[in-house]
């Protein structure tokens, strides 16, 4: 007859059959313990503690021979010190009756770790590092095998890196002839670890022309475990990518100079996310990066200067491993920086990041995913085939080029109405649920709008007809709103927050480049239409797919197939380093890919043109058109 186990604190229930190890039972239902020597009773973590007595709760009596007596393997750990009494291993622990079985907190591995849904991982994990808890025999004058080939047998015949020669002997010593030995793609013993020793780790690390974001996973159980983000400080050599190769070019020490900045920042960053979870450097052993083509090639130190000017030639496309120490990121000589592979001259590792979250869900079916940042990516799927490229969308959209734009943080307006017929708006700020007016936005801090409000002030501006579908102001509609500023017309949205028209002009030339894109990829499959639009990126979990559809940056589609996955480029990365099959995947995609090239194209230029007005807007009067001329004036010098 089958027991009833039931796992506290998780509240767990199962059964498992008479002589059955705690341990499998656990893993078989879910629960979280620890182990890492795959539950042959050598590492002492999968501890665990039989509740005895009524369980009016549960509706079970348990008793002390619920589980079989202690075994040797207990009773060790016991007088090592390695286990309390009254504590079992759940491996070496047999079922013999119902039980309620307790997981202690350090036999637990999630206790401290941050869980972000968009980064939950969707499986199991298999990451490129393991450890394997191995004891070894005690030597004998008839054995004549080191340490070091002892290690090996014991593991398969894996190789045994050099480093692991100096320390083998010395850890062998202090315990017991026992340690952990940390493994590398099932080939490589990179390190070895006294037996006691926590906390494997990996970096996932999305560097974009704005902004570094870094995901820091435990690579034995695939926990989130810290994220932190900020600004890339190559932004000070150029606020665009292409700025950044003009640098590189008029300035000698100018590659140097990018590659110090971002890779300092990773330094920074690696090292506070060490701090956060009590690791020591030789303990993050795995770095997978991702980023366009310019931001991958000066992370390495490579000159981006030929990405500058057709044919944009890549230094280097497929995928890439690094020693750990090669790069100036703080890590160990043993330690791996993985790059994904690039798709084109301007489509990027983050766009392949981004289609391998994506892979399934587009598989034969008409699917454009598009990341909006600095750059927009695109890729779309379509009878079988697909094609990529890059619009040079600048960072209008996110709110970089506008006079009061500002990023996504606390304070800052996220969504905006405007009533047609007062002119009166009412916003939402970041931090704070009710909707503000011009009476009580005097109440809050408000910097101004980030990048989901520019979308919607933009549709707003236009539904209201105060601006015409050429995207120039109409100062006759509502006279006491719009004041010269010089030369410049300037729109009083709310408070003190106001849009000049060079404003609307850097918005309508960033969704004119993306909605050409769109349009090249589209008639390059001869794609009539999506059956979804996915839109990446940070920034696009923020939009309305309302609004999304009606600025005009989507063609063909409307709103009601429009919707956010989250940063995918960044989950493409977490899915790479922890999971090996991952890499070989996106290793084969990226080899089907037709890059297409926006720059070289003819018809963008016409494209680009026609994707600059507002659907929704009134045509032009004469009155907006000699606003707009001397706001144009203005913007061009």
């Amino acid at each position: 007859m089958t027991h009833t186990l039931i796992f506290t604190p998780s509240g767990v229930q199962t059964t498992a059959e008479p002589g059955e190890s705690v341990y499998d039972v656990a893993l078989r239902a879910g629960v979280d313990i620890k182990s890492i020597c795959g539950g042959t009773g050598l590492c002492h973590r999968c501890q665990c503690s039989l509740q005895t007595g009524d369980h009016a709760k549960f509706k079970l009596s348990v008793t002390d021979d619920a589980l079989f007596k202690l075994r040797p393997a207990e009773k060790k750990a016991i007088h090592d010190g390695d286990m309390a009494e009254g504590l079992r291993l759940a491996c070496r622990a047999k079922v013999m009756g119902d039980a309620v079985i307790d997981i202690p907190p350090h036999a637990r591995h999630t206790q401290s770790a941050i869980r972000k849904a968009a980064f939950d991982l969707p499986g199991p994990i298999a990451p490129p590092v393991k450890l394997h808890m191995v004891q070894l025999p005690e030597p004998t004058l008839e054995d004549h095998i080191s340490d070091t080939e002892s290690l090996s047998e014991r593991l398969g015949g894996l190789r045994v890196s050099p480093n692991v020669t100096l320390k083998i002997q010395p850890l062998l010593a202090e315990h017991k002839r026992k340690l952990i030995a940390v493994v590398r793609d099932e080939a490589e013993v990179i390190d070895v670890w006294a037996p006691d020793r926590e906390g494997l780790f990996g970096a996932a690390v999305d560097i974009g022309s704005t902004s570094v974001a870094l995901y820091l996973y435990d690579l034995v159980t695939g926990a989130l475990v810290h994220q932190s983000s900020a600004m890339n400080p190559q932004i000070r050599y150029g606020e665009d990518v292409m700025s950044r190769v003009s640098y590189v070019m008029m300035n000698k020490d100018g590659r140097e100079k990018l590659a110090g900045a971002v890779q300092g920042q990773l330094r920074d960053m690696l090292s506070d996310a060490r701090e956060a979870v009590g690791a020591e450097v030789d303990q993050v052993l795995e770095m997978v990066c991702v980023g366009n083509p310019i931001m991958h090639h000066t992370l390495i130190g490579v000159d981006p200067t030929p990405l500058g000017q057709s044919p944009f030639t890549l230094a280097v496309k497929d995928w890439l491993d690094l020693p750990g120490d090669q790069l100036d990121l703080g890590m160990a000589r043993h330690a791996r920086v993985s790059l994904l592979p690039l798709i084109g001259g301007h489509v990027g590792a983050d766009t392949a990041a981004a289609y391998l979250t994506q892979m399934d869900r587009m598989k034969d079916r008409s699917v454009l995913l598009v990341d909006i940042g600095t750059n927009a990516e695109i890729v779309l799927t379509h009878n079988g085939r697909v094609a990529a490229a890059s619009s040079p969308t600048g960072p209008a959209l996110e709110g970089a080029e506008i006079s009061c734009g500002v990023r996504a943080s606390e304070g800052a307006i996220e969504r905006l109405r405007i009533d047609p017929v007062s002119f009166a708006a009412k916003v939402k700020i970041i931090g704070h649920d009710e909707w503000l007016t011009d009476e009580t936005i005097g109440d809050h801090a408000v910097p101004g709008l980030c990048g989901s409000a520019i979308f919607e002030v933009m549709v707003e501006l236009a539904r209201a007809g105060l601006i015409d579908r050429s995207g120039l102001f109409r100062p006759e509609t509502a006279p006491d709103r719009f004041t010269q500023d010089g030369n410049v017309q300037t729109y009083r949205v709310i408070g003190d927050i106001t849009l000049r028209q060079t404003d609307i002009r850097a918005v309508q030339l960033a969704k004119a480049a993306l909605m050409a894109g769109a349009r090249l990829v589209a008639e390059e499959l001869d794609c009539e239409a999506f059956d979804e639009v996915l839109l990446a990126g940070a920034f696009g979990t923020h939009l309305d797919p309302a609004y999304v559809a009606e600025i005009g940056i989507i063609p063909h589609n409307g709103a009601d197939t429009i919707e956010a996955v989250g940063n995918a480029a960044g989950m493409g990365a977490a899915m790479c380093l922890t999971d090996v099959a991952a890499r070989d995947r996106i290793r084969a995609a990226v080899e089907d890919v037709v890059k297409i090239e926006t720059a070289l194209e003819p018809r963008f230029q016409d494209y680009f043109v026609e994707a600059m007005a507002f659907p929704s807007a009134p045509e032009g009067t004469s009155s907006s058109r000699g606003g707009g001329r001397r706001g144009g004036r203005r913007r061009r010098g």
